[in-house]
């Protein structure tokens, strides 16, 4: 019986027009996706990437806490996508007596993703009308 083709074999073809990417980092883009297409990781991110309005040169922080009440979460949820996201570092901490402080830390993949949604949203109204 003839395996069947998967996905993985059609793009190891060497005249296949997709470019090819070390198996390492197809799996970090993997784990990048899969972890801010989450909706609370999403929006985790959306909130830290808000402008901080007083001081404009210092990233903008917050609290787990405070994130968690921003959004609706329980605390623990709240620390379990904070400790996805910082593993991939795209927030780091900062602690102060017993707080610790988030900020984005990858501010060039945060802002790549965050005008992917920018595009996304524009083409979501575009096809309500």
């Amino acid at each position: 019986m003839p395996r069947k083709k998967t996905a993985t074999a059609r793009l190891s073809r060497p005249h296949s027009r997709i470019s090819h990417r070390p198996p390492e980092l197809d799996a970090f883009v993997d784990q990048f996706l899969s972890t801010v297409c989450d909706t609370s990781r999403r929006y985790i991110l959306e909130l830290l990437a808000e402008p901080n309005e007083k001081y404009p040169s210092v990233p903008y922080e917050r609290r787990s806490g405070e994130i968690a009440e921003v959004l609706g979460l329980s605390s623990a949820t709240t620390s379990e996508h904070l400790r996805l996201l910082a593993d991939l570092h795209l927030v780091t901490t900062r602690k102060q007596g017993t707080a610790v402080y988030y900020r984005l830390s990858n501010h060039l993949l945060v802002q790549a993703f965050l005008d992917l949604l920018r595009v996304l949203d524009r083409q979501y109204q575009k096809q309500l009308s």
